[in-house]
């Protein structure tokens, strides 16, 4: 099962970011585990210095962007699951 984690601090952003990989998830009709990383100590380990970010199976693969489904989706695709 893949995870995902939504790297923000509860900006609006950051909810609409946790929403479009929920709707990426169901799209693609995997179990993806999506988790909201809030705390900005914990959110800077992952290298992230801008919000709203995204890291699939603990590894960085979007920060200050507000990603859309599809864009999502190729994301998920591209990593193996974990």
């Amino acid at each position: 099962m893949k995870k995902v984690q939504i790297l923000g601090t509860g900006c609006a952003k950051c909810n609409e970011l946790a929403a479009n990989a929920k709707e990426a998830a169901a799209t693609l009709g995997e179990e993806v585990e999506i988790e909201k990383v809030t705390e900005l100590t914990e959110i800077m380990k992952f290298g992230c210095m801008t919000t709203p970010g995204m890291a699939i199976n603990g590894s960085l693969v979007s920060q200050g962007k507000l990603l859309k489904p599809d864009q999502i989706i190729k994301l998920l695709h591209s990593v193996s699951n974990g």
